[in-house]
């Protein structure tokens, strides 16, 4: 009972914390300057290279307060690797409305593999339209050693980069075949993705939705999610971040991690999933690390969640080893506890629909089912529950059942007892 009194009031506190939510802002008239790309040379064919326009039209907005670099819809824009670098006047933002198409694999021109564009430095920065982001990811998935084992590992780009910017909106844009993950928010604070598709094939290999990796408060909302790994990834360093009504699938689900690798320090805390429907993703609601990692990952709330056949819809695993040789076992570990999930409901397409794989020597500690509720996605089949080192309570009714005593077990033994 103290596990859960401690647990829930720390949920509590994160439902509450106003950093998590959009704050609306006083209406007031400001008077933007626009730059237009096609002002400066760009010639939106899709096939002549409009990087210097879009660079030449960048640096001029930049100068200014309350400007907006306008991409115009109707064009189609071949950009190479490009960083659009800060710090910018105020209120900075890019009106994209046309297409983006990045160069194919034996097309690019840069030495850097890792990021096709980037914006940094910014700060009260805001990209939206209604304009698609295409990393055309094929060429580069054909290249994969996860898509061809004989292939070299060859490193391949992040589509869109937010590296070092705080309150940054990025609203209403579609992105399709990343060449590895669509968008990447890498060391910042105030982020928000607000509205976003995102779309690539269930066998395209590294292409998360939204990543996150060093941000302190961030939001996402209303986002729909459909890639060939994790839909929403949560890196340490991150915090205060509050994920609502998001869809995903197919993918890999939500997750925290991977954490530790290497021996690497790995913290995520207060995380809220407030809303979601995963449908035939492999997993739902996961988290995972490496053993020899070290650091925590607490304070985590998944709440109004639905499950469509997934395969593994709650998980842990402090056992996680995406490695072509057997990973070692260890002692040491990223410690994970003060997890909730609460009115989880839906279908698991596997017979282990609760999977709690946690470390002899770390293991989880404060977790709290409560009201949840999974079955088969087949008929006349039954769900189980799977706890290695795993200690917490259940509440109310929950199905599978297995891995904790309910509230009411837990007070009849303490009565027995005295």
């Amino acid at each position: 009972m103290i596990i859960l009194f401690w647990t829930l009031s720390r949920c509590a506190e994160l439902e509450q914390w106003n950093i998590l939510r959009p704050r609306p802002h006083p209406p007031r008239r400001i008077n933007y300057t626009f730059y237009n790309v096609l002002d400066y040379g760009a010639l939106s064919d899709g096939v002549s290279d409009d990087s210097e326009a879009f660079l030449a039209a960048w640096s001029a907005a930049c100068e200014s307060n309350y400007s907006v670099m306008v991409i115009p819809e109707n064009g189609t824009y071949l950009l190479q690797p490009t960083v659009f670098p800060g710090p910018c006047g105020l209120g900075m933002k890019v009106q994209l409305d046309g297409v983006l198409v990045a160069p194919g694999f034996f097309d690019w021109n840069s030495t850097n593999r890792r990021q096709w564009l980037r914006f940094q430095h910014l700060d009260g920065f805001t990209l939206e339209g209604t304009g698609t982001i295409d990393g055309q990811g094929e060429s580069w998935w054909e290249q994969s050693c996860k898509r061809n084992h004989s292939n070299p590992c060859h490193p391949a780009p992040e589509a869109l980069t937010i590296k070092s910017c705080n309150s940054t909106t990025v609203r209403n844009l579609h992105f399709v075949n990343s060449q590895q993950m669509h968008l990447v928010f890498d060391t910042g604070v105030n982020i928000r993705a607000i509205g976003l598709n995102i779309s690539a094939p269930q066998k395209s290999p590294n292409t998360d939705g939204i990543h996150l990796h060093d941000v302190q408060s961030g939001f996402i909302q209303d986002c729909v999610i459909a890639t060939g790994d994790d839909c929403i990834s949560i890196q340490t360093g991150s915090s205060r971040i509050h994920i609502k009504n998001v869809y995903c699938g197919p993918g890999h689900g939500i997750s925290i991690g991977s954490l530790g690798k290497d021996g690497s320090a790995g913290n995520v805390r207060a995380v809220v999933v407030d809303g979601a429907v995963l449908n035939g993703t492999t997993n739902g609601l996961r988290i995972k690390s490496w053993q020899g990692g070290r650091g925590k990952v607490y304070g985590v709330l998944y709440q109004n969640v639905r499950m469509i056949g997934v395969a593994n819809p709650i998980i842990i695993d402090q056992y996680y080893c995406d490695s072509s040789v057997p990973c070692l076992n260890q002692t040491s570990g990223v410690e994970v506890s003060g997890i909730v999930y609460r009115n989880i409901t839906g279908t698991s397409s596997t017979a282990v629909a609760v999977r709690f794989a946690c470390s002899d020597s770390v293991s989880c500690h404060g977790i709290v089912l409560m009201d949840v509720n999974l079955t088969s996605v087949k008929a006349k089949s039954s769900v189980s529950s799977f706890c290695e080192n795993a200690q917490g309570i259940a509440v109310g009714e929950n199905s599978p059942q297995g891995c904790f005593g309910d509230e009411e077990d837990e007070e009849e033994r303490a009565s027995s007892s005295i």
